[in-house]
């Protein structure tokens, strides 16, 4: 039997990879920027995935934060930083593809795939989580969508995924108040699978993936497979733009404007420039 081996866990900066009994746990390991999503871990994330994509032993992988946050999302300063090195549009574009890269290659692993959630949960994370085929949230957990309130789109092909876990309208209101939504309310909107005690995620999310690597591989497989193409069927057509509305976007005077006042906690006035 084909066992999960070093390429697997081995040899990354800002991941921890384990595994056992056909399980894949990876952490995200940047506790001191509260694991936001930098270039070298949105990499990491999306090279492990493509690794782990039709891996014959892994049978259920789960990823979680820290004890106590699962990740702020993007790295706004690393994000400034890298779309500042852009020397044309095209290099650009290329480099905002990082983001929807990353959670189709998490949503095609062919094993199920399990997100342990304590604490915040935000924007790009937020994203990866909905691309992910289970979420279990800690009590005092929430999951926010802050992107527009910035003055950016919701981009990285998220609103296909978000409107078929909880509907059109609860889609519409995640992503443009950017609001917080505890644990509960996402336990009752979908988003959420089963709500833990307040540090618990882990355990429960590992009792997920023990049920989960129980069972016959091959159809578990082709299940997630099917019920991905039925409820995504359009998810590609609908979403293909995100990535240049981001770059639109971020040429507004608005997204400046969102971003500054982030940084300077006040409150933004937006034009429609």
């Amino acid at each position: 039997m084909v066992s999960i081996g070093a390429d697997i866990t081995d040899n990354w900066a800002r991941l921890q990879v384990s595994a056992s009994d056909g399980v894949v746990e990876v952490a995200l390991a940047r506790p001191e920027a509260r694991n936001a999503l930098d270039p070298t871990m949105m990499v990491e994330l999306t090279e492990l995935a493509r690794r782990l994509r039709r891996h014959p032993a892994s049978r259920a992988v789960i990823l979680r934060g820290e004890a106590t946050f699962f990740s702020a999302g993007v790295d706004l300063g690393a994000a400034r930083g890298r779309n500042g090195s852009a020397s044309t549009l095209l290099d650009l574009r290329c480099q905002v593809a990082a983001g929807p890269d990353l959670c189709r290659a998490w949503e095609e692993i062919e094993a199920p795939t399990v997100v342990a959630i304590e604490g915040f949960c935000i924007g790009g994370a937020a994203a990866l989580a909905v691309a992910c085929d289970f979420r279990i949230m800690g009590h005092g957990a929430h999951m926010r969508l802050p992107e527009i309130p910035l003055g950016m789109n919701m981009s990285w092909q998220t609103l296909p995924r978000l409107a078929a876990l909880v509907g059109p309208s609860r889609a519409k209101r995640m992503a443009l108040f950017g609001d917080k939504l505890d644990t509960e309310t996402c336990l009752a909107w979908g988003l959420c699978d089963e709500a833990a005690p307040s540090g618990g995620a882990l355990e429960a999310a590992r009792r997920w993936a023990a049920r989960l690597a129980a069972l016959p591989p091959l159809p578990v497989r082709m299940t997630k497979e099917a019920v991905n193409a039925a409820a995504l069927a359009n998810a590609q057509a609908v979403s293909v733009m995100d990535r240049d509305q981001y770059l639109l976007a971020a040429r507004s005077k608005d997204l400046s404007e969102g971003v500054a006042a982030f940084f300077e906690k006040r409150p933004p006035k937006f034009t429609g420039d």
